[in-house]
């Protein structure tokens, strides 16, 4: 294997690894349905399966409901019992198959659904639930970018990548075809 085959594919393992740390975006990703199932868990003590983190990323459920409640005026333990029920009330009946990805739910709909559904809980307009569930979302993805950018930065200025490298690593993330920013 040539050099610059192990350096790309390192470079494109790293990317991977940072990707799966910082997270891609969304609010929601807890939910994987964007309305209420059927055989929704009537249990909403349940531990998260994703260790408390909101879909995993770097904001934690905690975070979001203050900042939510910060942004619309109400009642943190409002917004975090709000945000409970939506996730238990759009718990997947079953998990994929064991082989099978599974479909990603329409984010359009989730978000709006999640909106709807904070919003008659929490006695606020939707839109403005809209308006700061999509600053939290933004905020956070500057954040996620900031941190890549940091990250790239530090390897090029280590030599560990060129910056042609770290800028094909920026642009995979972008597109999407890597996690960790982008979208």
């Amino acid at each position: 294997m040539s050099k610059f085959k192990r350096i790309t594919l390192g470079v494109a393992a790293g990317a991977l690894a940072l990707g799966a740390g910082l997270g891609a975006t969304s609010i929601a990703t807890a939910a994987t349905t964007p309305s209420p199932s059927a055989t929704a868990s009537a249990d909403a003590t349940a531990p998260s399966d994703r260790g408390g983190k909101l879909g995993g990323h770097g904001r934690d459920r905690g975070q979001i409901a203050a900042e939510l409640a910060t942004k619309l005026g109400v009642d943190e333990a409002k917004v975090t019992e709000a945000l409970k029920a939506f996730r238990e009330a759009n718990k997947p009946a079953a998990p994929p198959a064991e082989g099978t990805e599974g479909t990603k739910p329409d984010r359009t709909a989730q978000d709006a659904a999640l909106a709807k559904s904070l919003a008659e809980a929490l006695g606020v307009d939707e839109a403005k639930v809209a308006t700061a569930l999509e600053e939290i979302r933004a905020a956070g993805q500057a954040e996620r970018s900031a941190a890549l950018k940091t990250k790239l930065d530090e390897a090029v200025a280590d030599g560990k990548l060129t910056q042609a490298e770290a800028d094909a690593v920026t642009k995979a993330v972008e597109a999407g075809v890597l996690g960790g920013g982008g979208r």
